[in-house]
């Protein structure tokens, strides 16, 4: 096992080497904005939490949650994240923070709630955790219960697993707390995780992964100071990239404290599983980073920067929102729900009795690049008339009139 650590490190480091240099924006791929998903450990549990709620509209297929617990379960507090949220999760107030969800909803700070209705989560807790008790998950999938149906959440804590991201092949042992955080305890976590929240997926690529798949992006082009890096990074596979032509899924994976790129290198980023089963299934991995700055290298989940950490107005929460803006950028926007359409009533008199008939018209027209764009009103009345006067000629003195009603199906 320590020699499969090291050798690990020693690649890793290599890499960081290799690589070193000027980080670039973050490209604009053509992700399919429906399939974007969030998962953390930890530090990166809370702020998967906060950015599935707040920003449901976004994350709304789904979330992993790693030794996390509920949404704004600190409530501004230190002394509440360090004590209740982690070591003695009996004094959590789950209805509480329900109804604050809910209140900050209906204000608009954060997305409507409703939007959780359709996700898939899936929590997981190691029984050796020392550092967030499993009765913290316990908390979580309680608070869940008021959002997602039950049958979309799968929580795992039947595993001897410490403070850790688990894998199947790499890291520490089981039992052990200790950087980088990361433990090989023959369960493949990233992958189990994955097909939940997004159902069955090709094996995943089990063969060293192409190095220039791995992109440092620029974060500064997102946010300056509050306890994020300069850079994160991002791990695109190949029929991903632009130009690529696949449309692809996007996973947002937060590390957790003393996680970061600064902290373990890129272990968090090429070690944990994720990437295998993004290169097999066309899933870009996003890995945003926090700086050195931040406390403990931690996400802000109890306001250590900012009193609107939770919300979307959070410095670290939009500045993540904006980095998947970004990146799905390339993506041709999702239709409409429904095809605008107008229905016609056409009335005639003849004689004493009245008649009508009523008739759909598609008031659309596809441009040169085959896309249906709606007709300019003026088009859509002259339309709608012309087939008016069309019934009205085949009832010769009959005296009539046109009535347009705008209608959605």
């Amino acid at each position: 096992m320590t020699k499969q650590l090291i050798r690990g490190l020693v690649a890793t480091a290599a890499l960081v080497c290799g690589l070193a240099g000027a980080a670039d924006n973050l490209p604009q791929l053509n992700i399919d904005q429906t399939q974007t998903t969030v998962s953390g450990l930890s530090s990166g549990g809370y702020m998967a939490v906060q950015l599935h709620v707040a920003y449901s509209a976004t994350f709304k297929k789904g979330a992993g949650v790693i030794a996390g617990g509920p949404y704004y379960c600190a409530e501004g507090s230190v002394s509440n994240a360090t004590g209740r949220c982690m070591a003695s999760p009996s004094g959590i107030p789950t209805s509480t923070l329900v109804n604050t969800t809910n209140t900050w909803a209906s204000q608009g700070l954060i997305d409507p709630v409703a939007n959780l209705q359709a996700s898939k989560v899936y929590l997981f807790s190691g029984t050796l955790d020392s550092a967030v008790k499993t009765g913290v998950m316990d908390a979580l999938k309680t608070y869940y219960n008021s959002f997602v149906p039950a049958a979309n959440v799968v929580y795992k804590k039947d595993l001897a697993a410490e403070h850790a991201m688990v894998t199947d092949d790499y890291g520490s042992a089981c039992s052990v707390k200790a950087a980088p955080y990361i433990n090989d305890c023959n369960f493949d976590l990233a992958g189990t995780l994955l097909q939940h929240l997004y159902g069955t997926l090709n094996a995943r690529n089990n063969n060293t992964l192409p190095s220039g798949n791995f992109v440092e992006f620029n974060q500064s082009q997102f946010i300056s100071n509050h306890g994020m890096a300069t850079s994160g990074w991002v791990y695109i596979p190949q029929a991903c990239q632009v130009g690529g032509g696949a449309t692809c899924r996007l996973h947002v994976v937060l590390h957790g404290c003393k996680q970061n790129v600064n902290d373990v290198q890129q272990q968090y980023v090429r070690n944990t599983g994720y990437n295998r089963w993004g290169d097999s299934n066309n899933i870009v991995m996003l890995y945003p980073q926090t700086s050195l700055t931040a406390t403990n290298s931690c996400w802000d989940w109890w306001g250590y920067d900012s009193a609107n950490y939770a919300k979307k107005s959070g410095p670290q929460m939009a500045a993540i929102k904006a980095m998947v803006d970004q990146v799905s950028a390339g993506s041709t926007p999702p239709p409409p729900p429904t095809t605008p359409r107008c229905a016609a009533r056409t009335h005639w008199r003849d004689g004493d009795q009245c008649h009508g008939q009523q008739h759909d018209h598609q008031l659309e027209r596809r441009d040169r690049r085959g896309q249906l764009q709606r007709l300019p009103q003026q088009q859509q009345d002259q339309r709608l008339a012309g087939d008016h006067h069309q019934l009205c000629r085949q009832r010769p003195g009959g005296s009539h009139h046109l009535q347009l009603e705008r209608e959605s199906g």
